[in-house]
């Protein structure tokens, strides 16, 4: 099974790919969290990807895509999750080309749909773990008693006016990769609203209807 989650910020993606993890014993592979490893393993993957995020600049399209694909080849090309990739239609035809080649074509897109209040409230609850990137919710998924308390910040750009403005950037940016997904048979609109189990239920409807289609 090889699938991607899609949504903008906040719209429980990580929750989601937890929950598959547990259902199908699949792997999630973050480019969030590729990222932070790769910088901590000082590789020379890793130092190239450093540069570029101590510069404030975005990493490049070739450098994420290196990542996932050493990260999808460590896997066997098989039962992943990608979770942050692609972000660009130039990224989902990578994607695409990378695992045609070695025969485990992409199964499907979720992409999950969230409105912007809710997403705004969920964002601004949310706390992080500063060394492992775990994310909570100080209400639905607030952080473990054991974890220590001083590890647990809330990230500057979850204010609301500054959530606000990543969502514009990413429906504009993304857009035209769920158009190219969408095209290709692969995009699965999820309503992202609502408790967690009904939402999950959903993107297992989703699983299963794109799994029935491949052994049809």
């Amino acid at each position: 099974m090889r699938l991607v989650l899609f949504g903008p910020p906040g719209a429980g993606k990580g929750t989601q790919s937890l929950l598959l993890k547990e259902r199908f014993g699949l792997d999630v592979i973050s480019t969030g969290n590729l990222i932070r490893a790769a910088i901590n393993e000082g590789s020379t993957l890793g130092k190239k990807v450093e540069e570029h995020v101590h510069a404030g600049q975005l990493v490049p399209d070739d450098l994420v895509r290196d990542l996932a694909n050493e990260a999808m080849a460590q896997h066997k090309f098989d039962r992943f999750i990608l979770d942050g990739y692609p972000r660009t239609t130039r990224q989902a035809v990578w994607l695409m080309e990378f695992l045609d080649a070695y025969k485990s074509p992409l199964e499907a897109v979720i992409s999950l749909q969230v409105s912007d209040d809710v997403i705004v409230d969920r964002l601004s609850n949310r706390r992080i773990n500063r060394e492992t990137g775990e994310s909570y919710h100080l209400t639905y998924h607030p952080p473990p008693a054991d974890v220590d308390p001083s590890l647990i910040v809330q990230r500057k750009d979850d204010a609301p006016e500054s959530v606000k403005a990543r969502l514009e950037t990413y429906r504009r940016e993304t857009h035209p990769v769920e158009m190219f997904f969408q095209q290709v048979g692969l995009l699965s609109p999820i309503n992202g609203e609502g408790s967690v189990q009904d939402i999950f239920s959903r993107v297992l409807g989703s699983v299963e209807r794109f799994s029935e289609l491949e052994l049809a």
